[in-house]
């Protein structure tokens, strides 16, 4: 029955979106899904995380002081060091966004949860409202001045009409590589987890073991991913707000 069962659930059935309960607002369908739920469930351990773990705070920190203590620094030094100090403004922000993508990606590799940072939609909606947020803060700080980021200084004036579409287009793209990296990512490693486990089910029992010992190995290895994918999204983050706040190039 088992074998059965994998040859109709495909890898990539994991990634479908299915509604809980239907809602309609105005002819437009804005219906609570699977995305919808771990996207709350996600807010609710960060919400009751962070409650907890400074309700009591003391000079000697509990384990889950300490650990989102570590988490408030880690995300703390790299806005200092993109950013100085006046760059700590954002780091509610900032803070934020890195703990979101985290905690997603991290309940996502729970069996039978839904991975939200999976779907390049979310990962692309994330990705545009940093760059919008850089890109307005750019214009807010400097005026049209932020103009002056596609204008490299000690570029010779004739490749200026070269150089300048080069930076208009990278500068465009920014939310569409700053979502690829972590939808990409993420849609892989639970991808290639699928298939082992239905290689697992499927062979007989003295063929389970190398399928079986490559999932557990490739899922420490995406434990791994679900914290590097969260960084990186937060570092590129921190290089945007850089270049709206201080121009450098």
């Amino acid at each position: 029955m088992a074998a059965e069962g994998a040859g109709h659930h495909g890898p990539m059935e994991q990634f479908e979106i299915r509604n809980i309960f239907h809602l309609d607002l105005f002819g437009h369908d804005i219906s609570f899904t699977n995305s919808s739920l771990m996207m709350v469930v996600a807010l609710a351990l960060i919400s009751g995380f962070m409650i907890f773990a400074m309700r009591g705070r003391s000079l000697v920190p509990s384990r889950v002081q300490s650990l989102a203590e570590i988490a408030y620094e880690y995300v703390a030094g790299m806005v200092k060091e993109n950013l100085g100090e006046e760059g700590m403004k954002f780091f509610p922000w900032v803070f934020s966004i890195f703990i979101f993508i985290l905690i997603l990606n991290l309940v996502g590799l729970i069996p039978g949860n839904f991975t939200v940072t999976s779907h390049i939609i979310v990962t692309f909606a994330l990705a545009a409202m940093v760059w919008l947020v850089a890109t307005f803060i750019g214009f807010w700080t400097h005026g049209l001045g932020y103009l002056k980021l596609f204008v490299p200084e000690g570029v010779p004036v004739w490749l200026m009409p070269v150089i300048i579409p080069i930076e208009l287009i990278s500068y465009f793209i920014r939310p569409i590589s700053h979502s690829v990296r972590l939808f990409a990512n993420m849609m892989a490693g639970h991808t290639m987890l699928e298939v082992f486990a239905g290689f697992a089910v499927m062979l007989p029992w003295w063929g389970k073991i190398a399928p079986a010992g490559f999932m557990v190995a490739f899922t420490g290895l995406e434990f791994l991913v679900a914290f590097l994918q969260a960084l990186i999204f937060t570092v590129l983050t921190c290089i945007y707000l850089n270049d709206a706040v201080h121009m450098h190039h």
